[in-house]
């Protein structure tokens, strides 16, 4: 026996059915009235009619010059009301949805009160300029700029609400000055919402008909518009009045069926074309070895750069690629003095690469951005190099940005998107296009040159975005978690990439960062904060050895108690005591720091030697490279976790939940004090 499928649709309620189809028939039932009363055979005859032509092209002539008005006008109030906080915003944006609301004639009063002769501007006008507006085709094209701006400017401030700001920030930062951004980036990113806004404001004012008899009057050949020319027929011709209704019905209906999907739909503000899928990571291959897991090396006693990072040359500059960066880019050292919620100094040299971390809301992005002159929550004094760039705009201070996502603008392609810093800052098209070819062969992404951005895998995107801000020729480098949203083996890949290539910066790096390996083998040195604060600044080696913070240490894969100074230990913070072979003056506050691999785990209580021993339960088993982490909880101590071998997990049988034993002896418990 076949079942037939068929689609399972809801039943609709009847109290909500019933009153749709009312509402779909009040809707319909005077179009149906046109179409049934139109004389067909008349049509021609009624729609050819000299003054009817007339009034036809004299429509279209002010419908495309309020268009103009409105998009000249609409266009600069859509964007400050939907960028810029100012008082009376609130007032304004009322203003702009009073013509929506205001019936038509009474708009034409306050035109003729705003504007005629009498009005409050007319006489000036018409003394200083010569300009009457009232019964006057000007009038008209006032008259309907008036009435159909407003659906402009509502439609554009939608769309440019829904674009993430972080396009325009970035092109500043690129060095695009408020208004190259606006034209290169923010129109061509809303163009959709511009589109129907403008498509919608030209339908409105083609049928505009109280506002403009009640301003400008009717006169055949100077203001008798379409509409108004409708409405006289009524009067003498109601057949011909028919017809001509039937053609504007036409001519909005043309514009609704166009605005249809392809307009109307939701925008793509976030990057790519609509319909176009990014291209999976898993084409990219890892160049560097596994990822995933923080080398025995880095655990030990961190790691700075060397020249070992770079298979190319073995000398950790950027010589592989055939250019000699080292004499041709100029250096700048960094000073910044942060006020505001971030208080810190910052000083480097030229060449150096600092790692920011600390928790959620500790101030690392707050501290881009003051850098940037993007948030008015900190204030930096800055001096790249011989410039003093504190009271320099973002797009004048040379400081570039690559955000998460690195913020690839959609309608560009990666040649064009890499040419975007330089084209801004003066240099032709052809070098810019020719320089940006030549950063991203630097970076391997040479050949995708000519994609846009919905077209490029994660890491693809990111190497197109690091090589945008390095064409740039900035002398701040910020990158905020560069690295964050790809997969473990293209993270690896773009992370020798981008470590090859800081190697021949000029200028100095700021890398915002959650990831330890990224922190302690991109880095020169790692900058802690904590609430806005330094809470540690130095190279990572050090900052792996005695990490000030226990998310740091954390961070760094180690287990980080915090406590008290207690005899021969710490009287922990969360409760219990451990033992160390060092002593603090009694009373200190420390941290206790273990790395996992110092941590054994027995299903026995352990006899020997071991200072510290605790029971507990394991309440997770996660894989590390070629080790497993297990985490202990007890009631005896905070939360532990040991590293040890697979072999060793078999053997001793662990699984969630299983009873063990942790011991740590005294001489691997590392004190640090804060």
């Amino acid at each position: 026996m076949t079942r037939s499928r068929t689609r399972t649709r809801p039943r609709t309620p009847v109290a909500l059915g019933v009153p749709a189809l009312l509402a779909i028939a009040l809707l319909l039932m005077p179009l149906l009235g046109i179409l049934a009363r139109t004389s067909w055979g008349e049509l021609g005859t009624d729609l050819t009619d000299p003054d009817t032509t007339e009034a036809l092209r004299l429509s279209l002539v002010v419908s495309f010059w309020a268009l103009g008005l409105s998009l000249l006008l609409g266009v600069p109030l859509a964007w400050l009301l939907a960028r810029v906080d100012f008082p009376g915003k609130a007032l304004v944006r009322s203003l702009v949805l009073l013509p929506m609301v205001l019936p038509p004639t009474v708009g034409g009063v306050a035109l003729l009160l705003g504007f005629g002769r009498r009005g409050l501007l007319g006489p000036w006008l018409e003394g200083t300029f010569g300009i009457t507006l009232p019964f006057h085709t000007s009038g008209a094209v006032v008259a309907a700029t008036f009435v159909a701006m407003p659906f402009l400017v509502i439609s554009l401030e939608g769309a440019l609400g829904g674009l993430r700001p972080r396009y325009e920030e970035t092109a500043a930062s690129l060095g695009a000055s408020p208004l190259r951004v606006f034209l290169t980036v923010t129109l061509p990113m809303v163009a959709p919402g511009l589109a129907a806004g403008a498509a919608l404001t030209w339908a409105r004012a083609l049928g505009e008909f109280g506002a403009t008899i009640t301003f400008a009057g009717n006169l055949p050949g100077t203001t008798q518009t379409l509409p108004l020319r409708v409405y006289l027929l009524l009067q003498d011709s109601p057949q011909a009045a028919t017809s001509v209704s039937l053609l504007l019905l036409a001519i909005a209906m043309a514009v609704l069926v166009a605005l249809r999907g392809r307009w109307t739909g939701p925008a793509s503000l976030g990057g790519g074309s609509p319909g176009t899928a990014p291209l999976p990571d898993t084409a990219e291959q890892d160049l560097s070895g596994q990822p995933g897991s923080i080398p025995a090396s880095l655990r030990a006693a961190g790691s700075v750069r060397t020249g070992a990072d770079n298979p190319g040359d073995g000398h950790g500059n950027a010589a592989a690629d055939g250019v000699n960066t080292l004499e041709t880019t100029p250096s700048w050292g960094l000073h910044a003095e942060i006020s505001g919620f971030n208080v810190l100094t910052l000083d480097a040299e030229p060449g150096t690469t600092i790692a920011v971390v600390g928790e959620n809301g500790a101030g690392k992005t707050t501290l881009l951005r003051a850098l940037l002159g993007l948030t008015p929550r900190a204030h930096a004094e800055l001096r790249l190099g011989d410039l003093d760039a504190t009271a320099l705009p973002p797009h004048k201070r040379g400081v570039a940005w690559v955000p998460q996502d690195g913020a690839l603008f959609p309608h560009l392609t990666a040649l064009a998107n890499t040419a975007y810093g330089l084209r801004a800052q003066g240099v032709s098209r052809t070098e810019a296009r020719a320089d940006a070819q030549h950063w991203l062969d630097r970076l391997g992404v040479g050949h995708l040159a000519q994609r846009k951005p919905a077209q490029l895998s994660g890491g693809q995107a990111q190497r197109v975005a690091l090589a945008r801000a390095l064409a740039a020729r900035p002398r701040l480098l910020l990158l905020d978690e560069p690295l964050a949203a790809l997969d473990q083996t293209t993270r690896a890949h773009v992370r020798h990439t981008l470590r090859t290539h800081l190697d021949g910066f000029g200028g100095v790096c700021l890398i915002v960062t959650h990831d330890p390996v990224e922190a302690v083998s991109l880095a020169d040195r790692v900058l802690v904060l904590e609430a806005g604060r330094t809470l540690q600044d130095a190279p990572p080696s050090e900052v792996t050895r005695n990490p000030r913070s226990p998310w740091v240490a954390r961070m760094l894969g180690r287990n980080a108690w915090a406590g008290e100074a207690n005899g021969d230990g710490l009287a922990l913070s969360g409760g219990g005591r451990i033992v160390a072979a060092e002593q603090l003056p009694e009373g200190s506050r420390a941290l206790a720091i273990i790395a996992p691999e110092s941590v054994s785990v027995h299903r026995k209580r352990p006899d020997g030697s071991p200072r510290n021993v605790w029971s507990g339960t394991v309440r997770e088993i996660t894989a590390s490279g070629s080790r497993l982490r297990v985490l202990i909880g007890s009631a005896e101590a905070p939360d532990l976790i040991a590293e040890i071998t697979p072999e060793a997990a078999l053997e001793l049988g662990l699984v969630d939940g299983a009873a063990v034993w942790s011991s740590v002896k005294a001489t691997e418990v590392t004190l640090v004090s804060l």
